[in-house]
């Protein structure tokens, strides 16, 4: 009986994956890039933590005291470094709950044969949420309740966000083949990249930038940003389902029966102890890139935020940069990865890695200098950004012990999450202590360098296996 459960998968492969299932697989990434650029980057985000929720008079004040350092400005700076650390804790929960349940979620839905099904429900949830952020309103009578509202809603969604995107990254492996996997996964990057950027220039054109937007709608209300944020949520609920009717369902894993939450605890710990006797480096870069990874989504969750709050950028110039930012990233990243097979994955990451923290540095220092500052450097950060998360996966595919492929690329996405309130509790403890938003960019700092250092003692060129300096 054993034998034959073994056995099965191999005597009943998925069929060969198709252009078609490549494209429904790519257009999932192409839609999420509505969660990830217009809901937690450029526009809600970023509105959020805007005066738009900052109590009229005070904003008044503020702006008859622009340019000015008196007690009206002041009083600004600090109820809009209160509701961005509000935000960071926010999504500090969010990511204490991403780490506890992503683990188990995901390896029960592979070892049933539900990754699809996962993968639809989770993407349903993440959707709805999405588009009930529509009810959050910038009302002067009810301030902190829509604000928490806002917050608790995107707290929410990130946390169905990332489950969806555990299932979506497994299918990885039913529409490619191990000659064509870094392809097809550059392609659905790059998807998410283009998808970012066609329909933040929707938003703009239609939206955000004109006073008056298409069907008459204008900024009262906020209601340019609430229909920008339903656009958002139909746009990734329409490119969702290619891939729901198009990739298969993946067979249940007969080795693994399914167990108990409790046991599923067991067995992801048991796996973990495994790396750590037999492919230490493996599970060492698998630590290091988790922090480091989070300091990465934190550029692109704050970045937007201090564009506004810190150096003044409209609704409708943070979009103008974040279709700059989008673009620099997508070419940087195909740049990296032809460079990453001549001098080797490790070579890539600590360049980017090293290149973010001078340009988040000069970001810092240089606060004062208005925007031109953030636009020049902004996009600096933007350069790096890509080619340190593409080459990540790149590196990884070099240590992943034999036969191992699956589990190892789900405990990449475990770590990630395990680590993902790293960054929003760097940001702001920072901005607390300090008083100040652009402080926050001290944070994060702090967790790109903490990730640099972790990874600097893995060994690893170009090919070949890798080792870690202290143990070796």
């Amino acid at each position: 009986m054993n034998h034959d459960h073994d056995t099965l998968p191999a005597a009943a492969p998925v069929p060969s994956p198709t252009r078609r299932d490549v494209t429904a697989w790519a257009l999932w990434d192409w839609g999420s890039a509505a969660f990830n650029a217009v809901i937690t980057t450029f526009v809600f985000t970023r509105w959020l933590t805007s005066d738009a929720f900052v109590d009229p008079a005070t904003a008044a004040a503020a702006a008859a005291e622009a340019g000015g350092d008196g007690p009206a400005t002041a009083a600004l700076d600090a109820v809009l470094a209160q509701h961005s650390a509000w935000l960071g804790w926010g999504l500090t929960v969010a990511g204490l709950a991403i780490a506890l349940l992503a683990p188990v979620i995901g390896a029960r839905s592979d070892d049933a044969g539900r990754r699809r099904r996962w993968l639809a429900v989770h993407t349903a949830i993440t959707v709805a949420i999405c588009a009930a952020m529509f009810l959050v309103r910038p009302d002067p009578a009810s301030l902190t309740g829509n604000l928490l509202l806002g917050i608790v809603l995107l707290g929410t969604a990130n946390v169905f966000f990332e489950l969806a995107s555990v299932n979506y990254n497994a299918m990885l492996s039913q529409v490619s083949t191990p000659a064509t996997r870094g392809r097809v996964s550059g392609i659905g990057w790059g998807a998410g990249y283009i998808g970012g950027i066609v329909l933040l220039l929707i938003l703009f054109v239609g939206f955000i930038d004109p006073e008056v937007g298409w069907f008459g709608v204008t900024g009262d209300d906020g209601l340019d940003i609430r229909l920008s944020v339903l656009l958002a949520a139909v746009w990734f609920g329409v490119f969702a389902v290619p891939v729901l009717l198009a990739v298969p369902e993946a067979p249940p894993n007969e080795r693994r029966p399914r167990t108990g939450v409790v046991a599923s605890y067991r067995r992801l710990v048991a796996d973990i102890a495994g790396l750590w006797r037999h492919q230490r480096a493996t599970l060492y870069f698998l630590l290091a890139s988790a922090v480091y990874r989070d300091g990465l989504a934190g550029v692109f969750t704050f970045g937007a935020v201090i564009a506004s709050g810190t150096f003044g950028f409209s609704a409708s110039e943070v979009v103008l940069f974040a279709i700059a930012a989008n673009v620099v990233a997508g070419v940087s990243t195909i740049v990296a990865g032809y460079l990453d097979d001549r001098v080797g994955p490790k070579a890539i990451i600590v360049t980017a890695l090293v290149g973010l923290l001078v340009a988040a540095a000069a970001v810092f220092v240089l606060h004062d200098g208005g925007q031109t500052v953030f636009w020049v450097f902004g996009l600096l950060l933007c350069l790096f950004v890509g080619p340190a998360q593409s080459c990540s996966r790149s590196l990884l595919s070099r240590v992943i012990p034999p036969g191992r492929e699956s589990e190892v690329f789900g405990l990449y996405a475990t770590t990630g999450r395990a680590a993902s309130f790293l960054a929003p509790l760097a940001f702001s403890t920072s901005v607390v202590v300090s008083g100040s938003q652009h402080w926050g960019i001290v944070g994060l700092m702090l967790v790109i360098g903490l990730g640099l250092a972790l990874l600097l003692p893995l060994r690893v060129g170009a090919r070949g296996p890798a080792t870690v300096a202290s143990t070796t």
